[in-house]
């Protein structure tokens, strides 16, 4: 008898037998720390209606948030059914663009409107 030859095809191993490929590593599983963004630090100047919530000193964008965050739940502006939502006060209205309301996804990019 004939001895059956053996094709490459059946040599290869299958698709889902083949290695994923390796997943990139983060900076925090690398160990190493995460970089902060320098457009994210540099001090901006806020308008004269958000000076009046954060004062006139210039600020880096996230520490204007968080202090409009401050201000905020200080005066319990934050809507009591929909968390979401955050109501404007006399000094707010001027920021939000006149509007009685703001969700917390429009909220940061009012503010970037009112930095320079």
């Amino acid at each position: 008898m004939a001895a059956k030859k053996t094709t490459t095809a059946a040599k290869k191993a299958p698709a889902a037998a083949k290695k994923a490929p390796a997943a990139k590593k983060t900076a925090a599983a690398a160990g190493g720390k995460r970089k902060p963004n320098a457009a994210f630090m540099k001090e901006m100047t806020p308008s004269a209606a958000l000076a009046e919530v954060v004062g006139s000193k210039p600020l880096p964008r996230t520490a204007v948030v968080s202090k409009i965050w401050e201000y905020i739940k200080k005066n319990n502006l934050q809507d009591a059914k929909n968390k979401r939502q955050i109501n404007a006060d006399d000094k707010l209205k001027p920021i939000f663009g006149g509007k009685k309301s703001v969700t917390m996804f429009e909220l940061t990019a009012l503010v970037n409107k009112n930095l320079s």
